[in-house]
């Protein structure tokens, strides 16, 4: 059985027919990429699967259990964490705040704390300013606190959208370097990304969506292969 499901999945902006009839499944331990250019639904796809949009048909199931009418807080105790797109850090608390601010659902002091040193050992740059305003650091870092709150959380899926927008090429693989180490450790990742390469070269499986529908799935190797797909979003 699939750990996240989504089926035959409608999503309007008003009159605007945003996702039409989107499917996809993402299995226990994967990392799978939604990819196309802008506009073609990736972050309305996560943002419908973490309940911020409703859809209006089709069903998004967590091992089988349906989250379509849940409300978004709902949706993250079930143990699905959407990191959006835009970081949308608190920026008037500290870096420590934040992280705590990602385990909100939780009592367990010491598992917090626990989780708390892990984050920071992923991201050292973290545990250097973590007294700091969030809202006074990098784009870098602003990308590594959000992602290190949604850990906080300890999710089952990890809805990442775009997380490398706007960084230097250094940061862009160091934060491709924590996806990879999030990933070995358990945590099953849903990634939309712009950076076509940089998803492929993470991803096992990977969909590709035009104007609100999939127009092409695979395996990350025989994506990265397909003509369409290079001369579109791979530069080939």
């Amino acid at each position: 059985m699939a750990l996240l499901e989504v089926e035959n999945l409608h999503v309007y902006y008003g009159n605007i027919h945003a996702l039409k009839g989107i499917s996809l499944k993402v299995d226990p331990g994967e990392i799978v990429t939604l990819i196309g250019a802008n506009g073609a639904g990736k972050s309305t796809t996560l943002k419908t699967i973490s309940g911020l949009l409703r859809p209006r048909g089709g069903q998004i199931t967590l091992a089988g259990e349906d989250l379509s009418a849940m409300s978004p807080h709902g949706i993250v105790a079930k143990g699905v964490v959407h990191v959006p797109e835009g970081r949308r850090i608190f920026g008037r608390l500290s870096v420590t705040e934040n992280l705590e601010m990602g385990a909100f659902t939780r009592t367990d002091r010491s598992g917090i704390e626990a989780d708390l040193e892990r984050v920071f050992g992923m991201f050292p740059r973290l545990r250097e300013r973590r007294a700091q305003v969030a809202g006074t650091l990098s784009g870098g870092e602003q990308q590594m606190l959000a992602t290190g709150r949604g850990l906080m959380t300890r999710p089952k899926v990890l809805l990442l959208d775009e997380p490398s927008m706007g960084l230097a090429p250094v940061l862009v693989d160091l934060i491709y370097d924590s996806i990879k180490e999030i990933n070995a450790s358990g945590t099953t990742i849903l990634l939309v990304e712009q950076n076509a390469f940089m998803a492929l070269s993470v991803a096992s499986r990977g969909y590709v969506l035009q104007t609100g529908e999939v127009v092409l799935q695979g395996s990350a190797a025989d994506l990265k292969a397909n003509e369409e797909v290079r001369r579109a979003y791979l530069g080939g």
